[in-house]
């Protein structure tokens, strides 16, 4: 979800209880695009995040620090310059725009008592950090804009600020009930679309939420909704309205499959008709929220762009070998024709004598199915040259077979290796996940130069979640930890889990000694089984599950391969709602 203006109103409350009174202490640049100001407030530091990244614009208060370089940029140097020390007066947003003022008294080098306004403009491509004087003349920004890059506004020293795009849309604060009815009516578009498009600081997400409320089909267009329906919908949109006004926030995140989905300042009913798909948790500040989101969603991000070389990698090494397969499959089938050849010959050599000199073609009993065949003959070629030729395209076409057969099987367990690797790559949240698929990659010898050893590395392990009974359930995060997982970590009482004949991961159920495992747990290792898995999409996947005794490895076998020849079945969606996941 995007910074919507609701969003922000509820952050510049927060930050406004929090750092009002506080001083500057620390200005760190530690990203092209991004500030952390750490400033004592309530006897303590605090550390506030400014981010101007065009494509995840952020605020928030966090704990952790971030490394800066070794030289200042400029526009850190000028802050610090201006802002060192500094007294944070108030924290304001101007209407429901996506934007935050930071007004800071500081003495200038005269000693004198000054303000100056630091502004974040939370605007997806066009965000930006500007720092301005007391008389909204730009001092500078982190980035500048100029003519040629905007023909809006220029975004550089000594130009004038103001905010763009501000009559773009009506400001639903300051909206009455009779302009927002005539607005509605007069659009064609569906409701949803009609509210955030018109309104500034409403999200596609919040529009959805106060349709409904309303209990107004959001699909439907704007202009059609009747009279007692576009009420229930003004009533819903000024509810929330006073809410925003009174500072009365609630904020709140919604997980799918144990991970974050949504966020919103004010509650997401939307979800709740979802029980099985989605939880949602309130908290107490929107900083949290805003941590909690995107640390998880940077994580992601980090890690699917330090794992792009490998990606690289094994998808090329896929591609190449699925080619290879599919040509191997196509002259497999070309050998189909191997034992008529073989029979022609064994005819020939039978009843070739009555065949005529130059005849091109012989009609004989086939004695291995009692029924006339027509057998084409070369007429500058005896019967028994014929019969020899025959013989010698069988043998030909008999060992293309035997080594295609073998050839085919190789392809397709590479096929598999590789698509379980991709699979793995998908699945890993850590630089020790990656490392291991790495080190299996370069011992399969797809990457040729072996990883870098780091001291110190934490190992990765596989994940650990406690089943609604208080079961443990492991669940392996790539073939290197499927073996560990299988053949070192589990007992031969525990259960053993696997999505049936696609990639996914090894899912070990441990047992208690010889109490009885309950549906519950195993339905639930079946579903992180499903939801760790190439299917997690589908709507059930089918899963095989059997104790762990039973699953064996071939010798020579690829990472993450066994067999296994006897096994339970249950076909389940891949939802791990609700199934707690320990961090260990």
């Amino acid at each position: 979800m995007a910074f919507d203006g609701i969003t922000v109103a509820a952050m510049a409350k927060s930050l406004s209880e929090e750092l009002t009174g506080g001083r500057i202490s620390k200005i760190a640049q530690p990203e092209a695009d991004e500030l952390i100001l750490t400033i004592k407030a309530g006897g303590e530091n605090k550390r506030l995040l400014l981010s101007a990244d065009p494509s995840l614009p952020l605020v928030y208060l966090t704990e952790e620090n971030k490394q800066s370089p070794m030289t200042a940029p400029n526009f850190c140097m000028l802050l610090r310059k201006h802002l060192s020390s500094g007294r944070i007066v108030s924290i304001t947003q101007p209407g429901l725009e996506r934007a935050l003022r930071f007004e800071i008294e500081h003495l200038d080098e005269m000693g004198d008592l000054c303000r100056k306004y630091l502004i974040l403009e939370l605007m997806g491509k066009h965000s930006n950090l500007i720092f301005t004087d007391d008389r909204d003349v730009i001092i500078d920004s982190i980035h500048r804009v100029s003519a040629m890059m905007s023909s809006v506004r220029e975004v550089l020293p000594g130009k004038p600020y103001f905010l763009p795009g501000i009559q773009e849309k009506a400001d639903i604060l300051t909206e009455n009930q009779e302009g927002f009815l005539s607005c509605i009516r007069s659009k064609a578009k569906p409701v949803y679309k009609a509210l955030y498009e018109s309104y500034t600081g409403l999200s596609p997400v919040m529009a959805q939420e106060l349709c409904y409320e309303a209990g107004v089909e959001s699909d439907l267009p704007a202009g059609s909704l009747e009279e007692g329906a576009l009420q229930a919908l003004a009533d819903a949109v000024f509810a929330m309205t006073a809410r925003v006004k009174a500072g009365d926030f609630a904020p709140v995140l919604i997980y799918q499959n144990g991970a974050p989905t949504e966020y919103a300042a004010l509650p997401l009913r939307i979800y709740a008709d979802f029980p099985d798909r989605f939880t949602a948790e309130q908290v107490p500040d929107i900083s949290q929220v805003l941590f909690r989101y995107y640390q998880e969603k940077n994580i992601i991000t980090r890690i699917r762009q330090r794992s792009a070389d490998l990606r690289h990698i094994v998808q090329t090494a896929l591609e190449r070998t699925v080619k290879k397969y599919d040509l191997q499959l196509k002259q497999l089938k070309d050998t189909e024709k191997r034992d008529e050849y073989r029979i022609y010959g064994e005819l020939l050599n039978t009843y070739g004598y009555s065949a005529a000199p130059g005849a091109k073609s012989l009609t004989c009993q086939n004695y291995y199915t009692g029924e006339d065949v027509t057998i084409p003959l070369d007429p500058d070629l005896s019967a028994t040259e014929n019969a020899k030729r025959y013989f010698d395209r069988y043998g030909k076409l008999k060992r293309t077979y035997e080594a295609l057969s073998e050839l085919t099987v190789t392809s397709a367990e590479q096929i598999q290796h590789l698509e379980s690797i991709l699979e793995s790559l998908d699945i890993a949240r850590s630089e020790e996940d990656l490392a291991q698929i790495r080190q299996e990659l370069f011992e399969s010898g797809y990457i040729k130069k072996a990883p870098e050893k780091r001291k110190g590395r934490v190992l990765s392990k596989p994940f650990h979640y406690v089943s609604s009974d208080g079961y443990d359930i492991y669940v392996g995060k790539n073939n290197l930890q499927n073996d560990e997982l299988t053949f070192k970590v589990a007992k031969g009482g525990d259960w053993w889990f696997h999505a049936k004949k696609i990639p996914g991961s090894h899912v070990i159920l441990k047992v208690k000694g010889t109490e009885e495992v309950p549906d519950r747990a195993f339905e639930e290792a079946a579903r992180l089984a499903a939801y760790y898995s190439k299917g997690r999409e589908q709507e059930k996947v089918e899963i095989d599950y059997v104790l762990r005794k039973e699953v064996k490895k071939p010798a020579g076998a690829k990472p993450g391969f066994v067999v296994y020849y006897t096994n339970y079945s249950m076909a389940i969606p891949g939802d791990i709602s609700g199934i707690r996941e320990v961090k260990d």
